[in-house]
């Protein structure tokens, strides 16, 4: 299931199955390399100072954000039964609410190292990684949705939001477990908090070696 237009005939879900199972790839590898990076990496803020401090709280706010846009998505665009453009809700304004709220959630993750560079440099890493997947989609899509999806790239921006173009629309009917599977999906994210606590830990007493700081 792609994260721009999601359709339901039974000839198209190995195809969006596809791609749903490619972002969900995505996601993971993103988590992966991300861990792995803040294992040896160490803000330029010391531990426990206001700014260190702040940061690690700003990034909290960002994962919430995303966790909580993921779901508002999903109202929207889960449950479609007939081949249509969901244009609705976070829909109305980014074509890929769902990646966009994945990426602003990766920036949280980033936040936890206690820099500003993080928050950055996460948010980059996961909006190319996504970038790659949603020009895939967009192939896809246009060949089996039409002029009407056709319409729709030409009015709702790819990925950064244009607010002035929000409209509630309708969320139809949507399943419970794929509400339940993007909550579990999101969750990911929380697991940076106590994850990057004791790799702090590990970092001041020695047990890991830091090899850069960001500032």
């Amino acid at each position: 299931m792609g994260d721009e237009v999601k359709s339901k005939p039974a000839r198209q879900t190995p195809g969006l199955g596809g791609y749903q199972h490619m972002r969900r790839l995505v996601l993971a590898v993103l988590i992966v390399v991300l861990f792995a990076a803040l294992v040896f990496g160490q803000s330029t803020f010391p531990p426990d100072t206001p700014v260190h401090e702040t940061i690690e709280m700003f990034g909290v706010l960002l994962i919430f954000l995303g966790i909580v846009g993921r779901l508002w998505s999903t109202l929207y665009i889960g449950g479609r039964k007939s081949s249509e453009v969901v244009t609705g809700g976070p829909y109305s304004i980014t074509r890929n609410p769902l990646y966009l709220f994945s990426t602003v959630a990766a920036a949280g993750v980033g936040a936890q190292i206690g820099s500003f560079s993080g928050i950055i440099l996460f948010a980059l890493l996961c909006a190319g990684a996504f970038h790659i997947v949603i020009l895939r989609e967009e192939r896809y899509l246009k060949e089996v949705l039409g002029a009407a999806y056709q319409a729709y790239l030409a009015k709702v921006p790819r990925f950064f939001p244009n607010l002035s173009l929000y409209q509630e629309g309708d969320t139809g009917s949507f399943k419970p477990r794929l509400l339940l599977n993007t909550l579990l999906d999101g969750l990911v994210f929380l697991v940076a908090l106590p994850a990057f606590e004791l790799i702090d830990g590990a970092q001041q007493s020695g047990v890991l070696p830091v090899l850069f700081r960001l500032p």
